[in-house]
């Protein structure tokens, strides 16, 4: 069968590198794809990004099913205009897609339905927000409300710096649309976790999960990301914490979503703060709702997966689902970001990449901000790639996949040397 992801970035890669090794599958086609999907033999990159143009090549070129990678497309309504056609599809409605597009939406919805998160206000007025900021005090967090590539968060330690961070959203509109109101929340400390799930409108299906880390440096200091490397599992999310999350977030999600008339399919991303403290009792709150999967997360999560990925989607859009769909690799997953020159501000692009580490069957390099020209690849975004690697131990990942960035050859790349830090503390 043909299979279409719609994407362009390191999970996109990720889940047609995966797709790619079913037996039942002849090609998997990348709208609008990167270099490193360029130069696989199984997979093939579509020029198209017009959503109703990509349902009419879906339909022409008889493809299986359609998975959709990023949140623009999503919130755009690409889930629904397929479904108009007939067309198989995963990922959610417009509607549903609500829960990332919107952080007010996504707030309220959790003050609805009794799911914990930070205390939080929406404001359009800047000085109205100024003035809950001095009220607040600092730290606090100020967000955009749309869609900001994962730029739009300020966890502001000064309140100057809230104060400039709301001048920049709802005054000199730095963040376009997306800043046209903002929500001000609550600091939060504790350690950070990425949960993911599947779902078909009804059986939900856990993800491997993983830890991302958002800050440029290490140590976790620098300016937020969209991540600049991932882990998995991540030993935060205990067998008790998991069972928690599930029975405190995703349930509660997914019900809370039916009720409101939204059934909720596709992936479902809870990024998490897990305060201290017994696994029984450590506070547990919803930092945001993500409606796909993570980048990066998506890449060491799949490189865990064991059976046939194609079958598990399938099952998804037929809506049969099976609660243990996926069967996962016990050892550890991890992947390291290596970005453009000075990313995440204004990153260089067109830069020549000379030179990559050879794939193997445990070390895979994942494309993101990549296009192929003339047999030549080039940088084209602020995340260049995702080098990831599966071991059996975390130290022993870690340092197959820096062994691997090492080899990689290309003008002003920047990458943490710390990803996975918190486990190996852990661990010691």
């Amino acid at each position: 069968m043909k299979l279409l992801i719609i994407g362009g970035g390191g999970r996109e890669h990720a889940l047609a590198w995966r797709l790619a090794q079913s037996p039942r599958v002849k090609t998997v086609f990348v709208a609008p794809g990167n270099g490193g999907t360029a130069c696989s033999p199984r997979m093939q990159n579509v020029d198209i990004t017009n959503l109703h143009d990509l349902a009419n090549f879906a339909r022409n070129e008889g493809i299986a099913y359609t998975v959709v990678g990023p949140e623009a497309p999503l919130a755009a309504g690409v889930v629904d205009i397929f479904r108009e056609q007939g067309l198989k599809i995963f990922g959610p409605s417009q509607a549903a897609a609500q829960l990332e597009s919107s952080k007010d939406f996504a707030k309220a919805f959790m003050v609805r339905h009794h799911i914990p998160t930070a205390a939080y206000q929406t404001f359009t007025d800047a000085e109205q927000a100024k003035a809950y900021i001095r009220q607040q005090g600092a730290p606090i967090v100020v967000k955009a409300d749309g869609l900001a590539a994962g730029k739009g968060v300020i966890v502001a330690e000064t309140e100057q710096q809230a104060l400039d961070a709301v001048d920049s959203m709802l005054g000199d509109g730095s963040f376009g649309q997306a800043g046209a109101r903002v929500v001000i929340e609550e600091f939060l400390t504790g350690e950070e976790a990425s949960f993911i799930v599947m779902c078909d409108g009804n059986t939900i299906v856990p993800m491997a999960s993983s830890q991302d880390h958002k800050r440029l440096l290490d140590n976790d200091q620098g300016p937020n990301t969209g991540g600049m490397g991932a882990y998995s599992p991540a030993p935060v999310v205990s067998p008790a914490l998991h069972e928690r999350i599930m029975r405190e977030v995703i349930e509660p999600t997914i019900d809370g979503m039916k009720k409101d008339g939204i059934p909720f399919t596709g992936f479902l991303y809870a990024g998490l703060m897990i305060g201290d403290g017994h696994d029984a009792t450590r506070p547990l709150k919803v930092l945001e709702y993500n409606c796909r999967m993570g980048d990066p997360e998506t890449q060491p999560i799949v490189m865990r997966i064991r059976n046939d990925l194609a079958t598990v989607f399938e099952d998804a859009v037929e809506g049969r689902l099976q609660p243990h769909a996926i069967d996962w690799d016990p050892r550890t997953a991890l992947g390291v970001v290596v970005a453009a020159h000075n990313y995440p501000a204004t990153p260089r692009t067109g830069d020549v990449i000379s030179q990559l580490p050879a794939d193997t069957t445990h070390c895979v390099t994942f494309h993101a901000g990549t296009t192929l020209r003339d047999g030549q690849l080039y940088t084209s975004g602020g995340r260049v790639l995702c080098v990831t690697g599966l071991a059996d131990t975390v130290e022993a990942a870690r340092t197959m996949v820096y062994d691997a960035v090492q080899q990689v050859q290309l003008d002003g790349m920047q990458y943490r040397t710390d990803i996975a830090w918190r486990a190996l503390q852990a661990s010691a």
